[in-house]
């Protein structure tokens, strides 16, 4: 690959225009035209994660990976949309015929690709228990840095109330808004986000 060719780095990732979302949307994008939903904290989220994860460690067995609950389901105590966000690393997330076939397997379809941001994909599972919209899963290259990023946010909000509590002020007023994507509004968080990375040091 030579440096033409390489993903772009860019952190923190830049909103995206309609046409970004539309472009990495396999098949239309899905438009919100309206508020997001949040929910209180439910002890169904981990529950879900962990039922999905040892589904996916056991259809992926042969390939080396790594599972993580990430997103706003992953910190107690943390309001967020109905949707467990897994993370999955995978030797290369572009050889998408290494995972997705698998994954499809247990009714994970493959609705974002984005070759020029770390080559990530998303596979997104409907409706696997009550109360619960989807699940999101996250793939991306082994090593890749948007993993430490997801992670350590996750680990920070979990360890420090007061960040915590910032992240949701900031969620429940942005979810007020109207907004075209939910890639809009999950774009607006992007300040918040990095103010509490950097205090995480990973900014």
């Amino acid at each position: 690959m030579t440096a033409d060719q390489e993903p772009r780095r860019n952190i923190p990732r830049t909103p995206m225009t309609p046409g970004e979302i539309d472009a990495a949307h396999v098949g239309p994008a899905t438009r919100l035209d309206g508020r997001v939903t949040l929910a209180e904290p439910d002890p169904l989220w981990p529950v879900v994660y962990a039922t999905e994860a040892e589904r996916i460690g056991t259809a992926l067995a042969a390939l080396p990976h790594r599972l993580e609950h990430v997103g706003s389901t992953s910190v107690p105590g943390l309001p967020a949309k109905p949707v467990v966000d897994i993370l999955l690393a995978v030797p290369d997330s572009a050889a998408e015929s290494t995972y997705v076939p698998a994954l499809e397997g247990l009714g994970y379809g493959l609705v974002v690709r984005e070759p020029d941001w770390y080559e990530h994909r998303v596979l997104r599972h409907p409706a696997v228990a009550p109360g619960i919209d989807y699940v999101n899963l996250h793939v991306f290259t082994s090593g890749c840095p948007e993993i430490d990023r997801m992670t350590g946010f996750r680990d920070r909000l979990r360890t420090h109330p007061a960040d915590r509590a910032l992240y949701a002020r900031t969620k429940r007023e942005l979810s007020g808004r109207t907004w075209e994507y939910v890639q809009n509004y999950a774009d607006a968080k992007s300040e918040v986000v990095e103010e509490i990375l950097r205090r995480a040091g990973r900014g």
